[in-house]
């Protein structure tokens, strides 16, 4: 069992007895877990013998994991996130498993966070699939580089052990699966399913109700032929899926050089929009192997590595990238056989993969997919952008994200990084970040930003020579490419510093280095810093020269104005963080307060409470809510076209569009109807914004600030309308782990953090709800990344954990 040692107190005697303490306990465990794993292949050793780590918790339940070695790295970080998130990494392990139908029902839906599926089946097939292809083992078997590294297979070894000595050890009592019979212990090859369904989400996890429902058509008139895919639909909808900001996840993060700080080192404020539910949740740790590796940050469930954070030297955060991870291929049938296509006038037969999935509440379901050259057969990108399969026509999918099992490894390239320059140099060597852009600042005052993606490699010249008319409609409007899949002249080609056939190399990447800021909220690398715009790069990385999201817009603002103010500190960023302002309210307040009367003559205090609004989402202010509901109901009434006099000008990106057409037909109903909304629902027009914005944890209110995407708000929450419930009653996505870091000089950073919806789903945990409550007064964890500074927590406990 676990040894748990308190040390309440910070006198200097009790510092140096927990530190004696601490290198006894680690002398007895972390040289044994060091000889186990001396000289021997990952594949050979015992899966969970000598394994073990030390834990030091601090406030908030942020355990601080030390080992000898990777695996047993692994382990702790392992038992730690099972002690905290057991139910949800459970269920994680089932949807890759293709387990859903048989644990929980075929027509149940998972939580969204591997894939996006609707149905436990459509998961399951496509999961079963996978896993009967044997697909994972194969990327487990593929040398590094262009496989996982050692390293990395010895922390994917480590975790699975450490999770399952937690079950083994512990007593659940998460409501969520205490008792469940779907509870069980994992493998490594779990892990890297997990970890591969991460990978996939921008590409074949897109598309899995597609690739697991399409069929070959039947002769008629046994079935109505369906018409082919209309390319001016198609277009809207591809950008509507890749393009619009804000759909499922999001991010800002903004790196200040040393020419604009105080001390003349870099400072880095992430602030990551996730999910507040679910598998896709962040979870806090600081890992550290003596002499090898110590990093601070979050992490993604069930990945054994820090994801987003910070050293002794180097911070860095991820934004979700505009560049598709995959694109199409139109496959031209033999005449008489939906199931051959046409490659340079030669037939090919697809492959058929049968799936079987037992369902918990009928009859085993099974299923054929369709394989190709260049992937699955899919019968379209969700409901909104169906690609038929007819007699001459199908679509098959190319996700290059399916050969790569790399992100980690550049996870730990960060980790062991001591500049932006290794960073960058990590980024090159490991070329595994499937969909999102890297920020990063160090202690020497460097800057960087970095779209390196896996992305098909889809040259303008190649989507121009090679696009069928399907994609000469929709490549231009979102980046996906359809390509013509009957001409071998139409393949993807490779660069030479490519490490995977068919991608895009290092140098074809948007790179910013060294600018007096990076930022990024989700659009394009095109306005990264806008005196130094990136262009040059493929369609598929993004748009250039095209509006920015409101959130962009005001970003740009806040962070160039506090750029030329200069002698930025850790402050600084914590009071962007929480400033809340509402840019829609700087661009149109004044017009919709001003056109109020004429638009509502019989509602003066309508007009009085729009007037009197301070423009923020801050938790106590008044007139927030009005806004709010007005805003969203004009902009989806009114095209995005008609709700502005001055349109855009790629001259003017941030100032523009601007002056709020309150002429627009919709203008005066969406402000009839939000004051309407809130009268039926007995909300004050003035009332605060705590009092209708908020989670419920343990049966308490918890106030919740920040503004939805519409509003451009950099403290993004986005929550579901139930007036019945109060207003806004959960919020189901938005900030997430928030960092703010700097460097002072000594060898600790100066780093505050802050993990909106807390550590743990558990709700019998202290740790389920502490720092949402934080969250609502806008207070920070200062973190501990030194030892005497973790020696020194007045919450400290060890727990030393051993299989």
């Amino acid at each position: 069992m676990p040894v748990r040692t308190p040390f309440p107190h910070r006198s200097r005697a009790r510092l140096a007895l927990v530190a004696a303490s601490l290198a006894a306990l680690t002398a007895t465990l972390l040289p044994a877990a060091g000889a186990a794993a001396a000289g021997r292949d990952p594949a050979h050793r015992p899966p969970d013998r000598g394994l073990g780590a030390v834990i030091r918790y601090t406030e908030y339940g942020i355990p601080h994991i030390l080992a000898a070695d990777y695996a047993g790295l692994g382990f702790g970080t392992g038992w730690a996130q099972a002690a905290d998130q057991v139910c949800v990494l459970a269920d994680g392990f089932v949807t890759v498993n293709g387990e859903r139908s048989r644990r929980f029902g075929a027509s149940g839906a998972p939580d969204g966070s591997l894939s996006s599926a609707t149905s436990n089946l459509s998961s399951d097939l496509y999961f079963r699939g996978v896993r009967d292809a044997g697909t994972v083992e194969e990327l487990l078997r593929t040398p590094a580089p262009t496989g996982p590294s050692r390293d990395l297979k010895e922390l994917m070894r480590g975790w699975a052990a450490g999770y399952n000595a937690w079950l083994r050890k512990n007593r659940v009592t998460d409501p969520a699966c205490a008792g469940a019979d779907w509870l069980r212990p994992v493998t490594a090859l779990d892990v890297a399913r997990l970890g591969f369904a991460v990978a996939v989400l921008g590409g074949q996890g897109r598309a899995v109700d597609g690739i697991t429902a399409a069929r070959p058509p039947v002769p008629a008139p046994a079935r109505t032929p369906e018409p082919a895919a209309d390319p001016e639909d198609a277009a809207r909808a591809a950008r509507a899926l890749f393009e619009e900001p804000g759909a499922a996840m999001g991010s800002n993060v903004v790196a200040f050089s040393g020419a604009t700080t105080a001390n003349g080192r870099g400072l880095l404020l992430g602030n990551p929009h996730y999910p507040w539910h679910g598998g896709r949740r962040f979870w806090q740790s600081q890992q550290t192997i003596p002499g090898e590796l110590n990093v601070s940050g979050a992490s993604l469930l069930g990945l054994p590595v820090v994801n987003i954070g910070f050293n002794e030297k180097v911070a860095w955060s991820h934004t979700v990238a505009t560049g598709v991870p995959m694109n199409l291929h139109e496959l031209t049938l033999v005449p008489g056989d939906p199931t051959a296509y046409l490659v340079d006038g030669k037939p090919e037969r697809m492959t058929a993969r049968t799936v079987t999935v037992t369902d918990r509440d009928g009859a085993p379901v099974t299923r054929t997919q369709w394989w190709t050259r260049y992937g699955p057969v899919t019968s379209g990108l969700g409901a909104s952008l169906p690609l038929p399969w007819t007699a001459t026509t199908a679509y098959a999918l190319n996700d290059p994200n399916t050969a790569n099992l790399r992100g980690s490894d550049t996870a730990l390239g960060f980790a062991r990084a001591r500049s932006t320059r290794d960073v960058a140099e990590a980024l090159r060597r490991t070329q595994g970040l499937p969909w999102v852009n890297t920020v990063a600042a160090d202690s020497a005052g460097h800057t960087l930003f970095s779209q390196s993606q896996v992305l098909p490699r889809i040259t303008d010249e190649l989507a121009l020579r090679c696009s069928t008319p399907l994609g000469r409609a929709v490549y231009p409007a979102s980046g996906l490419a359809v390509l013509d899949g009957s001409r071998t002249a139409c393949a993807l080609g490779s660069d030479p510093d490519a490490l995977q056939p068919g991608t895009f190399g290092p140098s074809r990447m948007p790179v910013l280095e060294d600018a007096p800021y990076a930022a990024n909220s989700n659009d394009s690398a095109w306005l990264t810093h806008p005196d130094r715009p990136l262009t040059g790069y493929e369609r598929v990385f993004g748009n250039i020269g095209t509006q920015r999201s409101l959130r962009t817009r005001g970003g740009i603002e806040d962070v160039a104005g506090m750029a030329a103010r200069g002698r930025l500190t850790v402050a600084d960023l914590q009071r962007q963080q929480f400033a809340n302002r509402v840019p829609a309210a700087g661009l149109a307040a004044a017009d919709v307060a001003a056109a109020c009367p004429a638009a509502l003559p019989a509602e003066p205090e309508a007009c009085r409470v729009l007037g009197a609004w301070d423009g923020t989402m801050d938790s106590d202010s008044r007139g927030a809510l009005l806004f709010d509901r007005f805003w969203r109901k004009f902009t989806a009434a009114v095209p995005a076209a008609r709700q502005w006099k001055v349109p855009f000008s790629a001259a003017d990106p941030v100032r523009t569009p601007r002056s709020l057409d309150t002429g627009a037909a919709g203008f005066a109903q969406a402000l009839a109807g939000a004051v309407a909304e809130l009268r039926a629902a007995g909300i004050p027009l003035d009332a605060p914004l705590r009092d209708h914005q908020f989670v419920v944890r343990g049966g308490e209110r918890i106030p919740v600030s920040g503004g939805t995407e519409s509003l451009g708000v950099w403290n993004k929450t986005e929550a579901v309308w139930k007036a019945a419930a109060g207003g806004y009653a959960e919020v189901t996505l938005g900030t997430s782990h928030v960092q703010a870091v700097g460097w002072d000089g000594g060898r600790c950073p100066v780093a505050r953090t802050l993990l909106a919806y807390s550590q743990s789903s558990n709700p019998a945990s202290p740790h389920h709800s502490d720092q949402t409550r934080l969250y609502a007064d806008e207070r920070w964890v200062t973190s501990r990344f030194c030892e005497r500074d973790i020696l020194r927590s007045p919450a400290l406990r060890i727990v030393v954990v051993r299989d």
